[in-house]
């Protein structure tokens, strides 16, 4: 099996090797200013296990830390009480770090062990960061983070828990992400940026894998529909690759529905997907964000060329919703299943509460359930309307 990056945009190839991370030709038309262009995909040829995810790594290489299988259930109360038969859970609350973002990190982890990697550096809202300390722990890999000195205190604690360098930054997600970026370009060190380095879609493309198997020993068909939050977009193309991945395979007919959940205070990719324009154009000035959904708060989607571009190919929905409909799906889902998500994942949640009765009852619905509500409970207890 060959393995080799190709540009999503110009359709330009590379080795995969540390350091490459965007296309040059791309990169060197972007204005900095808008979301990235040239963000890599991984591709390959051959043939491969009938039953395997393909992956650019080794299993050998692969961390010992129990990352992906998570369960898919059916929230039984839930289907009774909206009619709605065929709705499944994917619960990856049950990684490691309590994040779906587990996924991204165990790959890069994986890579840098190959390629003899002993730093990685990222930015990120928290999850990413709590996500990559736990599984470089597993690794032995030392691990640097900037993170927003905003963060929920829960992610900031598993940071430091896991032993990894946290550099906190009086700012955005977006300006710790340039503070990552010099870093890595400067000492060399491996960046796990979402939407910058290509493994971390890879990574995350796994779910769907998942989430086929297991509605197949489930004998529940394929899914129809997937609600995923989005704030870089990074997850929307993870998941939209895996499912590209398994069309190729032959493992699936159809593409799913894929709806991406935005919070209202930060719904660039909805806004680009709305607009009359298209590529930069259509996401317009960067917009402060606004939500207590932090895990998908961000002013400029990383991945929103990419993302955007999946959505429209694939004739996906976006679907918007505000900090009080977040806060109220999370409360329900947790009073009616017993799952406590944290705002973005109870993002996807309201989501599909919002759009329930334009999706026919007896088609499959996947509410893509992203990171525990631990990790923040200050937006919890405001749900609740209690003191914090």
């Amino acid at each position: 099996m060959k393995w080799f990056y190709r540009c999503h945009s110009c359709g330009a190839t590379y080795d995969i090797v540390p350091g490459r991370y965007l296309c040059d030709s791309c990169t060197k038309r972007q204005d900095k200013d808008r979301p990235l262009e040239g963000v890599l995909e991984a591709e390959w040829e051959g043939n491969t296990d009938p039953h395997a995810v393909p992956l650019p790594v080794g299993e050998e290489w692969f961390p010992p830390i129990p990352v992906g299988n998570t369960p898919l259930w059916a929230p039984m109360r839930l289907r009774r009480e909206f009619n709605a038969p065929k709705l499944w859970i994917k619960d990856d609350t049950c990684n490691p770090s309590g994040s779906f973002k587990d996924r991204a990190s165990f790959l890069v982890a994986a890579f840098a062990g190959r390629h003899g990697a002993k730093e990685i550096v990222l930015a990120s809202t928290g999850n990413a960061a709590s996500s990559m300390a736990a599984v470089g722990a597993a690794a032995g890999l030392r691990i640097k983070v900037f993170l927003p000195a905003t963060a929920p205190a829960a992610k900031r604690i598993q940071v430091l828990q896991y032993g990894a360098e946290l550099i906190p930054v009086d700012g955005t997600y977006d300006q710790a992400y340039e503070l990552s970026l010099e870093y890595s370009n400067r000492t060399g060190a491996l960046s796990r940026n979402t939407a910058y380095n290509p493994l971390t879609i890879e990574g995350k493309k796994t779910v769907s894998f998942e989430i086929v198997a297991d509605l197949i020993n489930a004998g529940a068909g394929a899914p129809e529909h997937v609600f995923v939050p989005v704030g870089d977009g990074a997850i929307l193309a993870g998941v939209y690759r895996g499912f590209e991945n398994l069309l190729r395979l032959g493992r699936m007919r159809n593409m799913p529905t894929i709806w991406a959940c935005q919070a209202q205070g930060s719904s660039a990719l909805a806004r680009a997907f709305a607009s009359p324009h298209s590529g930069n154009r259509a996401f317009g000035d960067p917009v402060p964000s606004n939500t207590l959904a932090d895990s998908i708060s961000v002013d400029v989607p990383r991945n929103g060329l990419h993302a955007l571009a999946k959505l429209k190919i694939y004739r996906g929905r976006t679907v918007v919703v505000s900090d009080a409909e977040i806060l109220a799906a999370q409360k329900m889902l947790s009073s009616s299943t017993g799952l406590f998500a944290e705002p973005s994942s109870s993002a996807a949640f309201a989501g599909w509460l919002k759009v329930r009765e334009a999706v026919p009852a007896g088609e499959c619905c996947i509410l893509l359930i992203t990171g525990s509500g631990l990790k923040d409970i200050k937006s919890a207890a405001q749900g609740l309307g209690l003191k914090h």
